[in-house]
């Protein structure tokens, strides 16, 4: 992978399954199967993202196979039930869809998971048409980056710029940054952690100072 930051782009996944509107449950269930995908985008026109049918708005189906609808608890949760009885993609279907933009960073990316709590994100371009899914899968590639670019990117953009003038040395290995060396100003220790851990790839920090 490149060094810098990475985007959305840079990771997601071109190839998308995806359903119109009118895609039945069973087309629907038999999709996700067939590709091993826990979410599939729904489109309409030019591929314009209108929503997004998970597994969870799957699971109702069977949830409420042999509820009764008088129960209390039950009445509590009427998007659930009426997703029980729907038989289209456009039923079942969670709208508006939680989209992102593919030059969004990958920090961005995962906010956005986090915080709706979701598994994948339809990648669309400004005007909502589809253009690939990133997952939570492909925004982990970035721990694959070799030790010795993380290294190389730590020395030149942390190191370089906080310790110019000090002997100050940076050893990376499983994505694990060790700064060692004689350090006068400790004052621009958590400044270097922060810095490197900014970096993409990085796992941990690890601070072997000296005091000269």
């Amino acid at each position: 992978m490149k060094s810098g930051p990475h985007i959305v782009s840079d990771v997601m996944t071109h190839t998308v399954v995806a359903v119109g509107r009118d895609a039945l449950f069973k087309e629907v269930v038999a999709l996700m199967e067939q590709w091993n995908v826990s979410a599939v985008p729904v489109l309409e026109g030019e591929a314009r993202v209108v929503g997004v049918v998970s597994e969870a708005d799957l699971l109702p189906k069977e949830e409420f196979r042999d509820a009764d609808p008088t129960r209390r608890d039950q009445l509590r949760r009427l998007s659930d039930l009426a997703k029980a009885g729907a038989v289209s993609a456009g039923e079942l279907m969670s709208s508006p869809a939680v989209c992102v933009h593919a030059d969004a960073t990958l920090a961005e990316a995962a906010r956005i998971m986090a915080q709706r709590t979701v598994k994948r994100l339809p990648v669309v371009n400004s005007e909502g048409i589809l253009q690939g899914v990133v997952s939570r899968s492909d925004l982990l590639k970035v721990f694959l980056r070799p030790d010795s670019d993380i290294e190389e990117e730590v020395r030149d953009t942390v190191a370089a710029y906080l310790f110019p003038d000090q002997p100050v040395t940076v050893s990376v290995h499983e994505g694990v940054v060790t700064f060692g060396g004689k350090l006068g100003n400790r004052n621009l220790v958590p400044v270097a952690a922060r810095l490197a851990r900014a970096v993409e790839g990085v796992v941990d920090i690890r601070m072997d100072f000296t005091t000269p």
